[in-house]
């Protein structure tokens, strides 16, 4: 069966589309398991994001905040010995920040997290059973999903909201 150009050309521009609407995924420097630190260490998300209830951005932790476990290895991780390593040379450790608001938009995690009393899966899924770090978003951050959000839970929608 002969196929038709048009055929190979509509075909092409499905893979198209699939391939650019996926995230884009990054790799990260260790392999982190929030599940162990959340199951072992009776960790939450505060005990190491410092910044979610009093600041704008929830900080992605580095070696000042491992340090308080981690200055010596608690275990034989490979992962583990990674942190020890950036700990002992005071190094930060290179984290790929994966959530991202657009630049023209204001976000707030104290103003969401504190006042508005999101929960943290609100917008980054079930984080305390993930055994790897974060590769990609875990929703898409775009205009449609935070309306969506704010007109559920009946928050102010009007531009200047979120837009400075």
């Amino acid at each position: 069966m002969k196929r038709s150009p048009l055929f190979f050309t509509l075909f092409l521009l499905i893979i198209l589309t699939i391939s650019c609407s996926r995230s884009e995924t990054y790799n990260q420097p260790v392999a982190y398991n929030h599940k162990l630190h959340v199951e072992e260490a009776d960790l939450g998300c505060l005990d190491c994001h410092k910044g979610v209830l009093t600041h704008q951005k929830a900080t992605i932790p580095n070696i000042d905040v491992c340090i308080e476990c981690h200055e010596e290895a608690m275990s034989d991780s490979k992962e583990e010995e990674k942190v020890v390593n950036y700990i002992s040379e005071n190094r930060q450790i290179p984290w790929v920040q994966v959530h991202r608001v657009p630049d023209h938009a204001y976000f707030s995690h104290r103003r969401h997290v504190s006042l508005g009393k999101l929960g943290c899966q609100e917008c980054h899924g079930n984080v305390a059973g993930m055994t790897r770090p974060f590769s990609r978003p875990a929703v898409k951050i775009d205009m449609e999903w935070c309306l969506r959000c704010h007109k559920k839970n009946r928050v102010d929608r009007d531009c200047a909201t979120c837009h400075r």
